[in-house]
């Protein structure tokens, strides 16, 4: 039983360390674009 604990910790932590790499490795960046929207200023 202690060992399989164990080994569920351990593979949580590898996913987490891999997530984490994933991440951080810039396949995750998102699409930049530049949005411009006209303001009307109601001044008398």
């Amino acid at each position: 039983m202690g060992r399989s604990i164990i080994i569920l910790i351990c593979l949580g932590f590898l996913g987490f360390i891999g997530l984490v790499g994933y991440a951080y490795s810039g396949f995750v960046q998102p699409d930049v674009q530049t949005v411009t929207q006209p303001v009307n200023l109601n001044v008398d």
